[in-house]
Order: C-alpha cells, then structure tokens, then sequence
C-alpha cells in the first residue's frame, strides 16, 4: 500500500478556507482548487457488480460519434479504439494530437459523453 493510499483524504470547509484567504489568499486558491479537483475524480469513479451489464458497443460508438461532431468544428478528430471490459479507449486525432487542450476535450467532452453509456466506468485516450 503506497503512502497516498494510507493516507486519510481531507477537504477543508468554506469557512475554513475564508480563513486562511485573510492571511494565504494563494494557498487558499491552490487549496481550493486542489479540492476542486479531486472532487470530480472521486465522482467520476464508478463502481459496477458482477452482474452488471457491459457497455453497449452500438451505445459507445454512437457516443464516440457524437464526441467526433463536436471536434471536427475545430479541426479534431477522435477514433473510438477498443472496449476493453468497462474501459473504452479512445485515440484524439486531427488537431487534437498533440493539443494542450486534447487533456481538457477528453475530460470536458469525451469522459461526459462516452462515460454516460451505461456500463462504462473510464475513458483513456490511447496513443
């Protein structure tokens, strides 16, 4: 078991945070955001029985179809790879290779559009 595994999660209150803004307004925001973040992580984890279906492929592709509408108005592409189990794996193409903004697509767009199949629990993109 690694450190961070041991190590008990704790987010700090608004009230909290107010006070340390009087005296660290940065270590507030870093605090802040920093939470901000690991928020969304936890609620994107999904948890799934045995009995659990497996994703749709026909559901997924349709999604990845939907995802590739929206990127192609800026000259992105993404290419639906494999289902592996509850994984689907996705590789950004066009000009999303190699964008800064290809992390931010694949979280904004892709991990809300692919990820609400039924059955899937994460989205990679593959290089």
């Amino acid at each position: 078991m690694s450190p961070m595994e041991r190590t008990p999660v704790q987010f700090y209150t608004e009230e909290e945070l107010d006070i340390l803004e009087e005296s660290d307004p940065v270590a507030a925001a870093k605090i802040a955001h920093a939470q901000a973040m690991a928020q969304r992580l936890i609620g994107r984890k999904r948890e799934f029985g045995p009995n659990d279906p497996l994703p749709n492929p026909q559901a997924v592709a349709e999604a990845v179809a939907a995802v590739r509408r929206i990127l192609n108005r800026d000259g992105g592409d993404i290419e639906l790879v494999e289902i592996a189990g509850r994984d689907v794996r996705v590789r950004m193409k066009g000009a999303c290779a190699g964008c800064p903004n290809a992390v931010i697509d694949l979280q904004q767009v892709v991990e809300k559009i692919v990820g609400a199949v039924p059955g899937v629990a994460s989205v990679s993109n593959t290089f």
